[in-house]
Protein backbone atom coordinates (compact mmCIF):
# COMPACT_ATOMS: atom_id res chain seq x y z
CA UNK A 1 0.00 0.00 0.00
CA UNK A 2 1.84 3.54 -1.29
CA UNK A 3 0.14 6.68 0.19
CA UNK A 4 0.06 9.46 -2.01
CA UNK A 5 0.35 13.13 -1.98
CA UNK A 6 -1.15 15.39 1.70
CA UNK A 7 -4.28 14.84 4.05
CA UNK A 8 -6.68 16.68 4.11
CA UNK A 9 -6.41 19.09 7.06
CA UNK A 10 -9.02 19.76 10.09
CA UNK A 11 -12.67 18.98 8.36
CA UNK A 12 -16.40 19.25 10.35
CA UNK A 13 -19.31 17.02 9.74
CA UNK A 14 -22.75 19.25 8.52
CA UNK A 15 -25.85 17.87 8.81
CA UNK A 16 -28.96 19.01 6.65
CA UNK A 17 -32.64 17.63 7.44
CA UNK A 18 -35.58 17.33 5.11
CA UNK A 19 -38.60 15.11 4.83
CA UNK A 20 -40.38 17.01 7.22
CA UNK A 21 -43.97 16.84 7.84
CA UNK A 22 -46.25 16.08 6.05
CA UNK A 23 -43.76 15.68 3.42
CA UNK A 24 -41.87 12.68 4.97
CA UNK A 25 -39.60 10.39 2.38
CA UNK A 26 -41.57 6.92 0.91
CA UNK A 27 -39.80 4.39 1.67
CA UNK A 28 -39.85 0.97 -0.31
CA UNK A 29 -41.42 -0.68 2.57
CA UNK A 30 -44.73 1.27 2.06
CA UNK A 31 -44.10 3.26 5.42
CA UNK A 32 -42.85 6.87 5.21
CA UNK A 33 -40.13 8.57 7.44
CA UNK A 34 -39.52 12.07 8.35
CA UNK A 35 -37.82 14.03 9.62
CA UNK A 36 -34.56 13.15 8.11
CA UNK A 37 -31.43 13.93 8.82
CA UNK A 38 -28.24 13.70 6.63
CA UNK A 39 -25.13 13.64 8.24
CA UNK A 40 -22.39 14.65 5.46
CA UNK A 41 -18.84 16.25 5.03
CA UNK A 42 -17.63 17.98 1.83
CA UNK A 43 -13.69 18.10 0.20
CA UNK A 44 -12.65 20.11 -2.11
CA UNK A 45 -14.46 22.93 -3.72
CA UNK A 46 -17.36 23.10 -6.31
CA UNK A 47 -16.44 24.80 -9.77
CA UNK A 48 -18.78 27.76 -10.99
CA UNK A 49 -21.24 25.35 -12.80
CA UNK A 50 -20.76 22.84 -10.01
CA UNK A 51 -20.43 20.33 -12.74
CA UNK A 52 -17.25 18.63 -10.64
CA UNK A 53 -19.10 17.02 -8.25
CA UNK A 54 -17.98 13.43 -6.98
CA UNK A 55 -20.13 11.25 -4.74
CA UNK A 56 -18.24 8.90 -2.68
CA UNK A 57 -21.07 6.22 -1.27
CA UNK A 58 -19.69 4.05 2.35
CA UNK A 59 -19.61 0.22 3.01
CA UNK A 60 -21.46 -1.11 6.08
CA UNK A 61 -19.91 0.10 9.03
CA UNK A 62 -18.58 3.44 7.51
CA UNK A 63 -20.01 6.94 7.81
CA UNK A 64 -19.90 10.76 6.49
CA UNK A 65 -16.08 11.19 7.29
CA UNK A 66 -14.06 9.97 4.48
CA UNK A 67 -11.46 11.97 4.71
CA UNK A 68 -8.94 14.81 6.50
CA UNK A 69 -9.23 14.99 10.62
CA UNK A 70 -11.94 15.98 12.71
CA UNK A 71 -10.07 18.68 15.66
CA UNK A 72 -8.43 16.23 18.17
CA UNK A 73 -8.30 12.84 15.84
CA UNK A 74 -5.24 11.10 15.58
CA UNK A 75 -6.58 8.69 12.40
CA UNK A 76 -7.99 10.89 9.37
CA UNK A 77 -11.48 9.93 7.27
CA UNK A 78 -11.99 5.73 6.34
CA UNK A 79 -10.96 6.59 2.30
CA UNK A 80 -8.83 9.55 3.39
CA UNK A 81 -5.97 7.59 1.26
CA UNK A 82 -7.71 8.27 -1.98
CA UNK A 83 -9.19 11.73 -1.16
CA UNK A 84 -7.15 15.04 -1.29
CA UNK A 85 -4.56 16.74 -3.22
CA UNK A 86 -3.63 14.55 -5.94
CA UNK A 87 -4.95 11.90 -4.79
CA UNK A 88 -6.98 9.40 -6.95
CA UNK A 89 -10.57 11.91 -5.95
CA UNK A 90 -8.08 14.97 -6.05
CA UNK A 91 -9.82 18.12 -4.25
CA UNK A 92 -7.98 20.18 -6.36
CA UNK A 93 -9.68 19.37 -9.23
CA UNK A 94 -13.24 17.94 -7.95
CA UNK A 95 -15.78 18.66 -5.04
CA UNK A 96 -16.08 15.77 -2.90
CA UNK A 97 -19.10 14.59 -0.97
CA UNK A 98 -20.06 11.96 1.22
CA UNK A 99 -23.01 11.57 3.39
CA UNK A 100 -23.63 8.58 6.25
CA UNK A 101 -26.42 6.47 4.94
CA UNK A 102 -30.37 6.36 6.65
CA UNK A 103 -30.41 3.78 9.13
CA UNK A 104 -26.89 4.33 10.60
CA UNK A 105 -26.12 5.73 13.63
CA UNK A 106 -23.18 8.78 12.92
CA UNK A 107 -25.30 11.56 12.34
CA UNK A 108 -27.70 10.42 9.74
CA UNK A 109 -31.01 9.55 11.32
CA UNK A 110 -31.49 5.96 12.08
CA UNK A 111 -32.74 3.44 14.95
CA UNK A 112 -30.72 4.96 17.13
CA UNK A 113 -32.56 8.76 16.51
CA UNK A 114 -35.10 10.20 18.77
CA UNK A 115 -38.64 9.20 17.02
CA UNK A 116 -40.56 12.48 16.91
CA UNK A 117 -43.99 10.84 18.20
CA UNK A 118 -42.59 8.96 21.04
CA UNK A 119 -39.51 11.17 22.16
CA UNK A 120 -37.46 7.98 22.50
CA UNK A 121 -35.27 6.11 20.14
CA UNK A 122 -36.79 4.29 17.71
CA UNK A 123 -35.00 1.25 18.03
CA UNK A 124 -36.98 -1.47 16.60
CA UNK A 125 -40.02 1.09 15.73
CA UNK A 126 -37.57 2.64 12.80
CA UNK A 127 -39.16 1.52 9.80
CA UNK A 128 -37.00 -1.42 7.63
CA UNK A 129 -34.51 0.19 4.81
CA UNK A 130 -33.26 -0.18 1.41
CA UNK A 131 -30.25 1.08 -0.50
CA UNK A 132 -32.52 2.28 -3.04
CA UNK A 133 -34.30 4.34 0.37
CA UNK A 134 -30.49 5.34 1.16
CA UNK A 135 -30.11 7.06 -2.70
CA UNK A 136 -32.84 8.57 -2.49
CA UNK A 137 -31.89 9.64 0.73
CA UNK A 138 -28.87 11.07 -0.61
CA UNK A 139 -30.55 12.24 -4.03
CA UNK A 140 -32.28 15.37 -1.43
CA UNK A 141 -28.71 16.24 -0.25
CA UNK A 142 -27.27 16.69 -3.82
CA UNK A 143 -30.56 18.61 -4.70
CA UNK A 144 -29.68 20.68 -1.70
CA UNK A 145 -26.11 20.98 -2.70
CA UNK A 146 -27.57 22.64 -5.94
CA UNK A 147 -25.92 19.88 -7.82
CA UNK A 148 -27.26 19.10 -11.16
CA UNK A 149 -25.27 16.24 -12.21
CA UNK A 150 -22.50 14.68 -10.37
CA UNK A 151 -19.32 13.98 -12.19
CA UNK A 152 -18.96 10.24 -10.88
CA UNK A 153 -20.83 8.47 -7.70
CA UNK A 154 -18.13 5.95 -6.35
CA UNK A 155 -18.47 3.92 -3.41
CA UNK A 156 -17.64 -0.26 -2.65
CA UNK A 157 -19.58 -3.23 -1.44
CA UNK A 158 -22.91 -1.59 0.25
CA UNK A 159 -21.20 1.67 -1.22
CA UNK A 160 -20.91 -0.12 -4.72
CA UNK A 161 -24.59 -1.30 -4.24
CA UNK A 162 -25.62 2.43 -4.26
CA UNK A 163 -23.86 2.72 -6.98
CA UNK A 164 -25.29 0.27 -8.95
CA UNK A 165 -28.43 1.91 -7.35
CA UNK A 166 -28.05 5.62 -8.44
CA UNK A 167 -27.33 4.05 -12.25
CA UNK A 168 -30.84 2.12 -11.98
CA UNK A 169 -33.19 5.04 -10.06
CA UNK A 170 -31.26 8.27 -11.29
CA UNK A 171 -29.41 7.90 -15.05
CA UNK A 172 -29.90 11.73 -15.84
CA UNK A 173 -28.42 12.59 -12.58
CA UNK A 174 -24.73 10.67 -12.93
CA UNK A 175 -22.51 11.22 -15.35
CA UNK A 176 -20.58 8.18 -14.68
CA UNK A 177 -20.40 5.10 -11.94
CA UNK A 178 -17.91 3.25 -10.03
CA UNK A 179 -18.89 0.52 -8.38
CA UNK A 180 -16.12 -1.61 -6.60
CA UNK A 181 -15.99 -5.56 -5.28
CA UNK A 182 -19.90 -5.29 -5.18
CA UNK A 183 -23.06 -7.24 -6.39
CA UNK A 184 -26.48 -6.52 -8.43
CA UNK A 185 -27.74 -8.89 -5.30
CA UNK A 186 -26.70 -10.84 -2.66
CA UNK A 187 -25.90 -14.58 -2.88
CA UNK A 188 -27.45 -16.92 -0.08
CA UNK A 189 -23.89 -17.47 1.52
CA UNK A 190 -23.79 -13.58 1.86
CA UNK A 191 -27.37 -13.33 2.89
CA UNK A 192 -26.02 -16.44 5.49
CA UNK A 193 -23.54 -14.27 7.28
CA UNK A 194 -25.33 -10.87 7.61
CA UNK A 195 -27.56 -13.58 9.44
CA UNK A 196 -24.85 -14.90 11.62
CA UNK A 197 -24.30 -11.73 12.73
CA UNK A 198 -27.73 -10.32 13.68
CA UNK A 199 -28.30 -13.70 15.48
CA UNK A 200 -25.50 -13.19 17.32
CA UNK A 201 -26.46 -9.70 18.29
CA UNK A 202 -30.26 -10.80 19.11
CA UNK A 203 -28.72 -13.75 21.09
CA UNK A 204 -26.85 -11.08 23.84
CA UNK A 205 -29.24 -10.84 26.45
CA UNK A 206 -28.42 -7.05 26.81
CA UNK A 207 -30.43 -6.68 23.29
CA UNK A 208 -33.91 -6.54 25.12
CA UNK A 209 -35.66 -6.76 21.40
CA UNK A 210 -33.52 -3.55 20.55
CA UNK A 211 -34.80 -1.70 23.67
CA UNK A 212 -31.15 -1.35 25.30
CA UNK A 213 -30.82 2.52 24.54
CA UNK A 214 -29.70 4.29 28.23
CA UNK A 215 -28.74 0.84 29.39
CA UNK A 216 -26.10 -1.30 28.45
CA UNK A 217 -25.51 -2.26 24.92
CA UNK A 218 -25.62 -5.77 23.04
CA UNK A 219 -21.47 -5.62 23.22
CA UNK A 220 -20.93 -9.27 23.39
CA UNK A 221 -23.43 -9.91 20.04
CA UNK A 222 -22.37 -7.01 18.38
CA UNK A 223 -19.02 -7.98 18.95
CA UNK A 224 -19.47 -11.18 17.55
CA UNK A 225 -21.19 -10.06 14.71
CA UNK A 226 -17.79 -7.61 13.31
CA UNK A 227 -15.64 -11.01 14.06
CA UNK A 228 -17.55 -12.69 11.78
CA UNK A 229 -17.73 -9.68 9.38
CA UNK A 230 -13.91 -9.15 9.39
CA UNK A 231 -13.09 -13.03 8.82
CA UNK A 232 -14.74 -12.46 5.13
CA UNK A 233 -12.94 -9.34 4.68
CA UNK A 234 -9.72 -10.63 4.48
CA UNK A 235 -8.35 -13.80 2.30
CA UNK A 236 -6.52 -16.77 3.23
CA UNK A 237 -3.56 -15.49 1.87
CA UNK A 238 -3.69 -12.31 3.89
CA UNK A 239 -4.24 -13.84 6.97
CA UNK A 240 -0.83 -16.04 6.79
CA UNK A 241 0.64 -13.34 6.02
CA UNK A 242 -0.64 -11.15 8.98
CA UNK A 243 -0.86 -13.82 11.43
CA UNK A 244 0.26 -17.29 10.65
CA UNK A 245 -0.35 -19.58 13.45
CA UNK A 246 1.79 -17.48 15.69
CA UNK A 247 0.78 -17.66 19.50
CA UNK A 248 0.41 -14.66 21.81
CA UNK A 249 2.59 -13.79 24.50
CA UNK A 250 0.32 -14.46 26.92
CA UNK A 251 -0.63 -17.74 25.98
CA UNK A 252 -2.11 -20.42 28.57
CA UNK A 253 -1.76 -24.17 27.72
CA UNK A 254 -4.42 -25.99 27.54
CA UNK A 255 -7.07 -22.83 28.33
CA UNK A 256 -9.25 -20.85 26.43
CA UNK A 257 -7.92 -17.92 26.31
CA UNK A 258 -6.52 -16.05 23.89
CA UNK A 259 -4.00 -18.57 22.18
CA UNK A 260 -3.33 -17.24 18.83
CA UNK A 261 -2.55 -14.05 17.37
CA UNK A 262 -5.46 -13.89 14.68
CA UNK A 263 -7.94 -14.91 18.08
CA UNK A 264 -6.43 -12.10 19.65
CA UNK A 265 -6.73 -9.49 16.25
CA UNK A 266 -10.66 -10.29 16.10
CA UNK A 267 -11.06 -9.64 19.49
CA UNK A 268 -9.78 -6.43 19.53
CA UNK A 269 -11.70 -5.35 16.32
CA UNK A 270 -14.60 -6.79 17.89
CA UNK A 271 -14.36 -4.54 21.33
CA UNK A 272 -13.18 -1.55 19.50
CA UNK A 273 -16.25 -1.81 16.85
CA UNK A 274 -18.58 -1.82 19.91
CA UNK A 275 -17.33 1.34 20.88
CA UNK A 276 -18.23 3.43 17.43
CA UNK A 277 -21.35 1.50 16.18
CA UNK A 278 -24.81 0.70 17.37
CA UNK A 279 -26.17 -2.99 17.46
CA UNK A 280 -29.72 -1.96 15.61
CA UNK A 281 -28.17 0.11 13.03
CA UNK A 282 -26.19 -3.03 12.06
CA UNK A 283 -29.67 -5.41 12.02
CA UNK A 284 -30.59 -2.80 9.70
CA UNK A 285 -28.08 -1.93 7.36
CA UNK A 286 -27.17 -5.60 7.03
CA UNK A 287 -30.83 -6.11 6.05
CA UNK A 288 -30.94 -3.66 3.78
CA UNK A 289 -28.21 -5.44 1.75
CA UNK A 290 -29.82 -8.50 1.75
CA UNK A 291 -32.67 -6.76 0.07
CA UNK A 292 -30.84 -5.74 -2.35
CA UNK A 293 -31.90 -7.06 -5.85
CA UNK A 294 -31.47 -4.16 -8.80
CA UNK A 295 -32.99 -6.77 -10.97
CA UNK A 296 -36.30 -5.88 -9.33
CA UNK A 297 -38.47 -8.74 -11.81
CA UNK A 298 -35.76 -7.45 -15.13
CA UNK A 299 -34.00 -9.22 -17.20
CA UNK A 300 -30.11 -8.63 -16.82
CA UNK A 301 -30.29 -6.80 -20.69
CA UNK A 302 -32.70 -4.41 -19.02
CA UNK A 303 -31.59 -3.49 -16.05
CA UNK A 304 -29.53 -0.28 -17.32
CA UNK A 305 -30.98 0.43 -20.19
CA UNK A 306 -30.67 3.56 -21.55
CA UNK A 307 -28.01 4.77 -18.88
CA UNK A 308 -25.77 7.16 -20.69
CA UNK A 309 -22.69 7.61 -17.83
CA UNK A 310 -19.93 5.75 -18.50
CA UNK A 311 -18.93 3.11 -16.17
CA UNK A 312 -15.69 1.81 -14.82
CA UNK A 313 -16.47 -1.72 -12.37
CA UNK A 314 -13.70 -2.29 -10.38
CA UNK A 315 -12.98 -6.52 -8.53
CA UNK A 316 -9.94 -8.10 -6.52
CA UNK A 317 -9.06 -11.53 -7.14
CA UNK A 318 -8.59 -12.62 -3.48
CA UNK A 319 -12.21 -11.31 -2.71
CA UNK A 320 -14.43 -14.04 -2.00
CA UNK A 321 -16.95 -12.16 0.03
CA UNK A 322 -17.68 -10.38 -3.26
CA UNK A 323 -15.93 -12.56 -5.83
CA UNK A 324 -15.06 -11.47 -9.45
CA UNK A 325 -17.62 -12.94 -11.02
CA UNK A 326 -20.38 -10.74 -9.29
CA UNK A 327 -18.36 -7.42 -10.83
CA UNK A 328 -18.07 -9.30 -14.51
CA UNK A 329 -21.66 -9.35 -13.96
CA UNK A 330 -22.11 -6.32 -13.83
CA UNK A 331 -20.33 -5.51 -16.78
CA UNK A 332 -21.98 -8.05 -18.52
CA UNK A 333 -25.24 -6.40 -17.26
CA UNK A 334 -23.97 -3.14 -19.51
CA UNK A 335 -22.92 -3.89 -22.00
CA UNK A 336 -25.91 -6.04 -22.60
CA UNK A 337 -27.42 -2.77 -22.33
CA UNK A 338 -25.64 -1.10 -24.58
CA UNK A 339 -23.54 0.79 -22.19
CA UNK A 340 -19.71 1.91 -21.89
CA UNK A 341 -18.02 -0.16 -19.45
CA UNK A 342 -14.86 -1.13 -18.34
CA UNK A 343 -13.57 -3.73 -16.37
CA UNK A 344 -10.28 -3.76 -13.99
CA UNK A 345 -9.82 -6.65 -11.98
CA UNK A 346 -6.92 -6.29 -9.68
CA UNK A 347 -4.41 -9.23 -8.56
CA UNK A 348 -4.79 -8.23 -4.71
CA UNK A 349 -4.33 -10.97 -2.00
CA UNK A 350 -6.14 -8.57 0.78
CA UNK A 351 -9.48 -9.95 -0.27
CA UNK A 352 -12.26 -7.92 0.22
CA UNK A 353 -10.70 -5.78 1.99
CA UNK A 354 -8.41 -4.45 -0.98
CA UNK A 355 -10.79 -1.67 -2.00
CA UNK A 356 -9.57 0.05 1.18
CA UNK A 357 -6.14 -0.63 0.60
CA UNK A 358 -4.94 -1.26 -2.88
CA UNK A 359 -4.14 2.28 -3.15
CA UNK A 360 -1.80 3.00 -5.86
CA UNK A 361 -3.43 0.46 -8.42
CA UNK A 362 -7.28 2.26 -7.78
CA UNK A 363 -5.45 5.50 -7.81
CA UNK A 364 -4.13 4.78 -11.08
CA UNK A 365 -7.73 3.34 -12.51
CA UNK A 366 -9.80 6.15 -11.13
CA UNK A 367 -7.86 8.94 -12.38
CA UNK A 368 -7.72 7.51 -15.85
CA UNK A 369 -11.06 7.31 -15.80
CA UNK A 370 -11.81 10.85 -14.46
CA UNK A 371 -10.07 12.14 -17.48
CA UNK A 372 -11.52 10.17 -20.10
CA UNK A 373 -14.97 11.40 -18.67
CA UNK A 374 -14.22 14.89 -18.33
CA UNK A 375 -13.36 14.62 -22.15
CA UNK A 376 -15.92 13.41 -22.90
CA UNK A 377 -18.59 15.52 -20.87
CA UNK A 378 -19.12 19.23 -23.35
CA UNK A 379 -20.34 21.02 -20.56
CA UNK A 380 -17.79 21.00 -18.23
CA UNK A 381 -15.04 23.97 -18.49
CA UNK A 382 -12.34 21.62 -17.74
CA UNK A 383 -9.86 24.44 -16.52
CA UNK A 384 -12.64 25.15 -14.24
CA UNK A 385 -12.41 21.94 -12.87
Amino acid sequence: MTECSESIETVETKYFTFANPPNELALESGEKLGPITLAYETYGKPNKQKSNAVLVLHALSGDAHAAGFHKGDKNPGWWDVMIGPGKGLDTEKYFVICSNVIGGCKGSTGPSSINPKTNKPYALEFPIITIKDMVNAQRHLIDHLGIEKLLTVVGGSMGGMQVLQWMVSYPDKILSAIPVATALKHTPQQIAFDEVGRQAIMADPDWKNGNYYGDLPPAKGLAVARMVGHITYMSDVSMTEKFGRRFTVNKQPLKFGVDFEVEQYLRYRGDNFVKRFDANSYLYITKANDYFNIFNGKNINEIFKGLKAKVLVIAFKSDWLYPAYQSQEIVRACKLAGVDATYCEINSTYGHDAFLLEVEEETLLIKHFLKTVLNGYEGLDKNDA
